[in-house]
């Protein structure tokens, strides 16, 4: 009868063992979003895991003390049993009997289901786990001061916790979930793009001066309307004297307005009254404080300078939502084709194309912390302003310059390196 006892009291250990050890794994890698929004949904128990998850240390603690206590007594138990039944040869059976039972009932069989659906589980279990961590509290509580002052001793802080940003949590779960093929492509670089608006100037994304399209104010009415009317753009900035002074923007609907109420005579126009005045905004300006800029104001448009006050380069609405959702085309826009690839998987490239914009087209990863476009990217590496014809290789590409125009790179064909390249290369540098 006794030995009956026993089986009963393994068994019923085992699957206490099995709670706790599903409870930890589900528990460890519940959503804690998804609880917040079944919480918010009315769900009773959701509430309950997310005070679990949020106190995840102390509530691991006692899953593992738990699961030590019944898994030490089993054994226990089993070893006095087989000691009765088989002597001496009775430790050696108990303890093969119980590590199998252990390993396939109370550890892999549970976790594993755990682990298919974490968040049904945790709301299964949340309450009872609560209950066990109010039991084992005193406990954990005096283990957890035990094992702070022996890490002391060694000079480590157990306080010190390193925890990832919001933002870092959600750009790696977006990474991951790509790479398992829940999140596709363009999607992971448009919430990449979101993320990244506190991490880049309007300087890494503006249209330079060089390439600004602007009139001069001191030219006949007239003349101005007609370029107007023969751009592409909606808002052109008007310069006087020198292209760096900016006295006004120039919004197409504002100077078609004027026309009509001028009876279509553009000799008599005053442009400056027609101007809009110009936004400056620092260089250092983040996307993110340029957004919310732009929709307080609820204008579109703002010219960069720099600390000297010189303008940089202007800077649109358009070009931060298209660092979000990608490039943004109309029907009046003029497609400029800056990228081209070649049949031998090589790509040519304009030099000012945006590093940005080759990552995110063709999944690449070249650092833009110092280089805004490819061309800057050659010059940073290379240390030096390259004469066409010379090649580079880093960052797992191959650099070649095909134009060049005075001190700036004007064409670029660049090749990705194959796995087999990269490691020749490390081996002759070695």
């Amino acid at each position: 009868m006794w030995l009956w006892a026993i089986v009963l009291a393994v068994l019923f250990l085992l699957l206490l063992s099995a709670f706790f050890s599903g409870s930890e794994t589900a528990l460890t890698a519940a959503s804690r979003a998804r609880m917040h929004q079944l919480e918010k949904s009315g769900e009773a128990h959701a509430s309950i895991v997310g005070r679990l998850i949020d106190r995840k240390e102390r509530m691991i603690s006692s899953l593992l003390l738990g699961n030590n206590l019944v898994n030490i007594l089993a054994s226990a138990l089993a070893t006095a049993a087989f000691i009765e039944i088989f002597g001496d040869a009775g430790v050696a059976v108990a303890t093969l009997v119980m590590t199998l039972l252990v390993l396939v009932f109370a550890e892999v069989l549970p976790k594993t289901w755990a682990i298919t659906m974490p968040d049904r589980f945790s709301l299964a279990v949340g309450p009872f786990v609560t209950l066990a961590v109010k039991i084992f509290a005193p406990v954990v509580a005096t283990v957890e001061r035990i094992v702070s002052a022996l890490l002391r001793l060694f000079g480590v802080n157990a306080s010190g916790n390193m925890l990832l940003s919001g933002h870092e949590e959600l750009r790696g779960a977006v990474d991951l979930l790509h790479r398992e093929g829940s999140v596709q492509k363009g999607d992971r670089d448009m919430l990449g793009g979101l993320l990244d608006l506190n991490e880049l100037d309007v300087s890494d994304v503006m249209v330079h001066r060089t390439a600004m399209q602007a009139l001069n104010a001191d030219e006949p009415p007239a003349r101005i309307v007609e370029q107007v009317m023969a751009s592409s753009f909606t808002r052109l900035p008007l310069w006087r004297g020198e292209t760096e002074n900016i006295v006004g923007v120039l919004h197409a609907k504002d100077v078609l307005r004027a026309l009509a109420a001028a009876k279509g005579d553009a000799a008599s126009l005053d442009i400056m009254e027609v101007a809009a005045k110009p936004w400056f905004v620092p260089d250092t300006t983040s996307l993110q404080a340029q957004l919310n800029e732009f929709l307080r104001r609820k204008t579109h448009f703002a010219l960069v300078v720099d600390e000297y006050g010189e303008v940089m380069g202007l800077i649109t609405l358009e070009d931060i939502l298209e660092e979000i959702v990608g490039e943004i085309a109309d029907e009046h826009d003029i497609e400029i084709q800056g990228v081209r690839q070649q049949p031998d998987g090589s790509i040519i490239v304009e030099g000012a194309v945006p590093i940005r914009d080759l990552n995110r087209a063709f999944d690449w990863s070249l650092p833009d912390e110092e280089a805004t476009t490819m061309a800057g990217l050659v010059i940073h590496e290379a240390q030096t302003i390259p004469e066409a014809g010379q090649e580079f290789t880093f960052h797992g590409f191959r650099f070649k310059v095909l134009r060049k125009s005075r001190n700036r790179i004007t064409q670029i064909r660049v090749t990705p390196m194959t796995a087999a390249e990269g490691k020749a290369l490390l081996g002759s540098a070695a």
